[in-house]
């Protein structure tokens, strides 16, 4: 009976080096420029628009040329988009995944390809993908923090208004998911709240405002809602104010992100409290970058410091809202 060969180390290494080399993130040359892509999910909101902004800003003031693309709202077109970067050869690729799971085999193409990708604002399943083997990080919030902080306030200031409706973000997206279960952990230890209904307003302020006024009529007896995003907690306040109550008093309104018009509507007392998810990644995302030709090895998450806006902070904020 023939035994199975045995393979020592330099053999093996020989026989699986395609492998090896596609498990381990591309370097990326010291240069005075760079040809960067920039995938973004879409442009319909503020905050989107103010992370655009940022980054276009900053590859200007660096001399960079930014290579943009905009999914709108569709992650098909969003896997095109990062091919179409791919194709092109650009130095470096920044997304912001649309959905976690579908963008990862893009990501494995890009790195296979030779070309780092730095993952903002939205993360890529963590069973499919891998900071520091398929792509160099993720730059972003806290996004499980965010929705622990909404619920911790909520447990501190309801004043007896426990009946709650959640406005759920995209599906799939991670803010949406992790918002949620940071949320709803806190909520699940204190039990004298309720949520009510729980469902999807896709983080857009019509959607939000037909899912809150739906939801509204259903649970006549509901005193809080809860969005994952700003816009949706604005459709809220129109929705709240079709059913004659009154935003802010008859139903506690809560939010994330900190947009200007938000953050406005904290100092009239329509919104009750909002945790800011800073959208302005430019410089975080360019030093980066930077720092990671230069050799730099960098944790899995760079988490961005997030503020708050309370009755009482509010109106000292407003001006460096986004």
């Amino acid at each position: 009976m023939k035994r199975p060969m045995k393979l020592g180390l330099s053999a093996l290494a020989l026989l699986t080096g395609t492998v090896l080399a596609q498990s381990v993130l591309p370097k990326l040359a010291v240069k005075p420029t760079y040809r960067v892509g920039f995938a973004q999910t879409e442009s319909n909101n503020p905050w989107r628009l103010a992370q655009t902004k940022s980054m276009q800003d900053e590859a200007k003031k660096l001399g960079y040329t930014l290579v943009y693309t905009d999914a709108g709202g569709s992650t098909a077109k969003q896997v095109t988009d990062v091919r179409s970067m791919i194709a092109q050869k650009v130095d470096v690729i920044f997304l912001s995944p649309r959905e976690d799971k579908p963008l990862a085999p893009v990501v494995k193409e890009a790195r296979n390809a030779g070309i780092p990708v730095i993952l903002l604002d939205r993360n890529i399943d963590p069973t499919l993908s891998k900071a520091g083997t398929d792509y160099v990080t993720f730059i972003g919030s806290d996004f499980i923090k965010e929705g622990q902080r909404v619920a911790d306030w909520l447990v501190k200031n309801a004043n007896g208004k426990t009946n709650i409706i959640e406005l759920e973000g995209t599906t799939g997206a991670s803010p949406a998911n992790d918002r949620k279960k940071g949320f709803d952990d806190v909520i699940a230890k204190n039990s004298q709240f309720k949520i009510l209904a729980s469902q999807t307003g896709n983080f857009a302020r019509d959607t939000g405002r037909q899912v809150a006024e739906t939801l509204l009529q259903a649970h006549p007896e509901a005193n809080v809602i809860y969005a994952h995003n700003d816009e949706m907690a604005i459709g809220a306040v129109s929705a709240i104010e079709a059913a004659g109550k009154v935003p802010g008093k008859d139903i506690l309104v809560l939010s994330i992100d900190g947009g200007k018009e938000a953050v406005k509507m904290v100092v009239d007392g329509k919104i009750n409290y909002v945790v800011e998810c800073n959208p302005r990644f430019g410089p975080e995302a360019f030093k980066t970058l930077q720092g990671y030709a230069k050799g730099t090895k960098y944790p899995a998450k760079i988490i961005n410091a997030d503020r708050d806006y309370t009755p009482e902070s509010a109106k000292a904020g407003l001006a460096s809202a986004y």
